[in-house]
């Protein structure tokens, strides 16, 4: 019987093992499904939309094939459409019975070209035309959240929901690759094949046990169980007796039994055969039975509704601070404000133009401070899908102790971002809450009347401060305490107007007056209905003889001397320096008064009085 158990044991082990194997192979299937993208039309640029992507759940892999370099991005698909508005290119969509289409879109034709656009026309006979296509090569954009370069073959893993869009080119003149396609790893859990080999296993150790226990049991049991005839009783052998046969007593050797070591050389095969099928199984070989983790619960953003995307990703605006960082470094070094004003605008742009102007002329004028990159502490882009568009960022340097809030830029989907505003952090800033940078914020219109002051009213409002101090009818809106832009303007004058009145007052006057700066104002709101709000203030110091025969000599100030272009003057010198600063505005009916949470000045220009 114990035969008849092993036999059946071994049977069951074998069809349960071979079912678990054959559900990791010949039943399994395809671990992967790809769909190749026909491209009917040559075109610059292939547009493969999310839908086409989202096909089929789980991560993608985009393959292009061509010669040459290839090109791919991925981002939003409407950042994508408008950055291809005015080009035609190849579009791939998912059609109502699932499969992918593509078609050819051509741009919509102007109403009336520009005076830029006939003269550029005009200019395509003598190569500008490669010019242009250069300059609107899809290389670096910043609208992309990220971009893959290879050569001949390009293979990029991707993760990218619906909304998301990648778009395929060379250099944005030769036309696209046209051999495309996108596969998606198809999940293949199994997770009764593990359970089954195992138990197979275990049920062929116990099969050899109960052979092992039946030939234990048969031999045992080896011999007549009955009496036999009586044997005859048998005599002596006289060895004397000459030619005698003489007798044989032989027996035949008696079978070895199955001991310990042989049963563990038996039952150490099926073991190992068993231990080898069980690493075989992966993970998804065996059923999931713990729970899912429960998510910890966060903070909730309610988000406005009908608000838009926000601008950038926390990682793309690193990506992007990096790019101006490096540009600006790049000009300082050659004192080129052309090459910086391919990143830089506004009054930081303004700024660095006049120190290459006094570095050229000076040699041991210092450089401005570089751009700080990283690490990015705060990010707080505008909530738009249209252009221009602005993002907000912190940058704190914990090596250097000192942070930085700037301002970014960008006026149409085909201009870099540039860098409008920057300014150093107060060290005891309180910055207010944000949104976070999933949810972005919204752009505070310049004349918004939510505000305790109107954004393109405090620019003028807080040089009347800096002007009046207690007299003037802002004061009381404006937080003096922690206002130490406000502290060191107050003692600088007063310093430099008694060093000028020590030996100048009977031949001159000196005065100060701040102006709001010409650069608009930017403003992006926070989440208790107030703003932060980025102005420019210009501080003009005046030198003035009051003696007719008396002039006003730069000896002993090279800078203001470089910039003016003279020496001496007998109408005198106005000193223009460029203040970045940056406010916090509460709303209409809070109790708080406005707040300075960053601040920097630098020379602007010194001309001669007329």
């Amino acid at each position: 019987m114990r035969f008849v158990w092993a036999v059946a044991a071994f049977v069951l082990a074998a069809v349960m093992i071979g079912a678990g194997i054959a559900q990791r192979t010949v039943f399994q299937g395809p671990r992967s499904e790809s769909v190749d993208i026909a491209v009917s039309q040559e075109a610059p640029y292939l547009l493969i939309d999310g839908a086409v992507l989202n096909r089929l759940p789980g991560a993608q892999t985009l393959r292009a094939q061509g010669d040459g370099e290839i090109f791919a991005a991925y981002g939003r698909t409407a950042d994508m459409k408008a950055w291809l508005a005015d080009t035609e290119y190849v579009e791939a969509t998912l059609t109502s019975s699932g499969d992918v289409d593509s078609e050819s879109v051509t741009p919509a034709p102007s109403e009336e070209p520009s005076a830029e656009e006939d003269v550029a026309v005009e200019g395509e006979t003598d190569g500008s035309a490669d010019a242009t296509a250069e300059a609107r090569s899809p290389i670096g954009s910043d609208l992309w959240l990220d971009e893959f370069q290879q050569e001949d073959l390009l293979i990029a893993p991707l993760q990218l929901p619906e909304g998301m869009s990648v778009l395929v080119a060379t250099d944005g003149v030769a036309a696209a690759p046209s051999d495309v396609s996108v596969s998606w790893s198809v999940a293949r859990a199994t997770p009764w094949a593990g359970p089954l080999i195992v138990l197979g296993a275990i049920l062929m150790a116990v099969g050899v046990f109960l052979y092992i226990l039946g030939i234990r049991h048969v031999r045992r049991s080896r011999g007549p169980r009955r009496k036999g005839l009586p044997l005859p009783v048998t005599e002596p052998i006289d060895l004397a007796v000459e030619g005698a046969d003489k007798g044989v007593i032989s027996a035949a050797p008696t079978r070895r039994s199955v001991g310990p070591g042989r049963k563990a050389l038996v039952v150490a095969p099926a073991l190992a055969v068993s231990a080898l099928l069980f690493a075989g199984c992966s993970a998804d070989s065996w059923p999931q039975l713990a729970a899912s983790p429960t998510p910890s619960p966060s903070e909730s953003v309610i988000i406005p509704e009908g608000q838009q995307a926000p601008a950038v990703t926390k990682a793309q605006a690193e990506r992007i601070i990096a790019r101006i960082a490096q540009t600006a470094a790049d000009a300082d070094s050659a004192l080129d404000a052309t090459l910086a004003a391919t990143r830089l605008d506004g009054a930081v742009l303004e700024e660095r133009a006049t120190n290459y102007r006094l570095r050229a002329a000076l040699p041991d004028e210092a450089a401005l401070a570089a751009i700080p990159t990283k690490p990015l502490e705060i990010v707080l882009p505008q909530a738009y899908d249209g252009w221009p568009r602005s993002v907000m960022a912190v940058v704190n340097d914990d090596a250097d102790k000192t942070a930085s809030i700037m301002l970014l830029t960008q006026q149409d989907q085909w201009a870099p971002y540039k860098l409008t505003y920057l300014s150093s952090l107060e060290a005891s800033t309180q910055m207010p809450d944000l949104a976070p940078v999933y949810v972005g914020a919204q752009q505070v219109p310049p004349d918004s009347s939510f505000l305790l002051m109107a954004p393109d009213q405090l620019a003028a409002a807080y040089a009347d401060v800096l002007n009046k101090g207690a007299d003037s009818e802002f004061y009381d809106q404006f937080e003096a305490e922690g206002d130490q832009f406000r502290a060191s303007v107050t003692a600088d004058r007063e310093k430099r107007l008694a060093d000028f009145n020590t030996t100048a007052a009977s031949t001159g006057s000196l005065t100060f007056d701040t102006v709001a700066g010409s650069h608009p104002p930017l403003a992006l709101a926070t989440l208790e209905s107030g703003a932060i709000v980025a102005v420019n203030v210009n501080e003009v110091d005046t030198v003035k003889p009051t003696n007719a025969d008396a002039v006003i000599k730069l000896d002993t100030n090279p800078t203001v001397k470089t910039l003016a272009g003279a020496e001496q003057s007998a109408t005198g010198f106005t000193t223009t320096f460029s203040d970045q600063l940056f406010f916090y505005v509460p709303g209409l009916g809070s109790s708080e008064k406005i707040r300075l949470l960053g601040y920097s000045s630098e020379i602007l220009d010194a001309k001669v009085i007329n």
